[in-house]
């Protein structure tokens, strides 16, 4: 019972840290893309923030998800489920 109770204390450690990395960037990218922007409206014409916003953004994207455990690919808890059904059918 005990090593259930440190399992799922570690795991929730590891989720508020994934949150809390994802909201360091997520101020990050509010700070500098801005920062960025102005740079680039006062120095030449060409819209190259487009660029990093865009890049960073996806980032941002795929770091939520992976914070919030959101996969649109394969549904809520699929990791612990296919474990589950691994160690019980013992072919892998």
């Amino acid at each position: 019972m005990e090593f259930r109770d440190d399992l799922k204390y570690k795991r929730a450690k590891e989720k508020v840290e994934n949150i809390k990395g994802f909201y360091g960037n997520l101020t990050s990218y509010l700070i500098v893309i801005p920062i960025l922007a102005y740079i680039n409206y006062t120095t030449t014409s060409f819209l190259w923030v487009i660029f990093p916003a865009l890049g960073w953004g996806l980032g941002l994207v795929g770091h939520a998800l992976h914070a919030f455990t959101i996969n649109p690919f394969f549904g809520k808890d699929w990791e612990e489920r296919k474990i589950a059904e691994l160690m019980k059918d013992g072919n892998f």
